[in-house]
């Protein structure tokens, strides 16, 4: 009982640190101030591990990648606490494996933070557009509706995109999930 309880904690730290790198990444890449709550929140709680990464693995293309390789360690690190309090002991195979499993952890996480996005910026925009925060989620969910706008007109002053993007994310979850449990048991050959 103590193991899964442990286990939870670990899965819930570890996840909600990595949604936090997630946006960071997003926010970045989006060029999204962090001027306001949100983006000062995800700043603070994220820099400590952030920061120093950026020393080593510089940016691409505009892109943080320190946040992300951040995001990928955390899931990979959580992975392999619950491997040990299971009693798995980390052979070349598991460590692999471990690594393996945090890369599509980080995908499964970056598909949950846009369905995320996509519902609220859906919500405020029905019901609060003009909300402090209404910019900075319109932002992080609008490169990822765009192209849906494109090939899903709108019915009578109705945006359907996101339901169409929402229902293209659940066929993406249930790919991670498929592609996970067929090259994970390879790994730990």
């Amino acid at each position: 009982m103590l193991t899964n309880i442990l286990m939870l904690l670990v899965s819930a730290a570890a996840s909600f640190l990595t949604i936090l790198l997630l946006a960071r990444f997003v926010m970045q890449w989006q060029r999204l101030p962090f001027r306001n709550q949100v983006g000062q929140f995800i700043a603070v709680t994220t820099n400590w591990l952030v920061l120093p990464l950026r020393k080593i693995i510089p940016g691409l293309g505009g892109l943080d990648m320190a946040s992300l390789v951040a995001a990928w360690l955390v899931q990979a690190l959580a992975v392999g606490i619950e491997y040990a309090l299971r009693g798995a002991g980390l052979g070349g195979g598991l460590l692999v494996a471990m690594f393996a499993v945090g890369f599509f952890e980080v995908l499964r996480m970056m598909v949950w933070l846009v369905i995320g996005v996509v519902l609220v910026s859906a919500v405020l925009s029905w019901v609060n557009p003009h909300a402090p925060i209404a910019p900075m989620i319109f932002g992080l969910a609008d490169p990822f509706l765009r192209p849906f706008r494109r090939f899903v007109p709108p019915i009578a002053g109705v945006d359907l995109s996101p339901l169409v993007l929402l229902l293209a994310l659940q066929v993406v979850l249930m790919m991670i999930g498929s592609l996970q449990s067929s090259i994970l048991p390879v790994l730990l050959r």
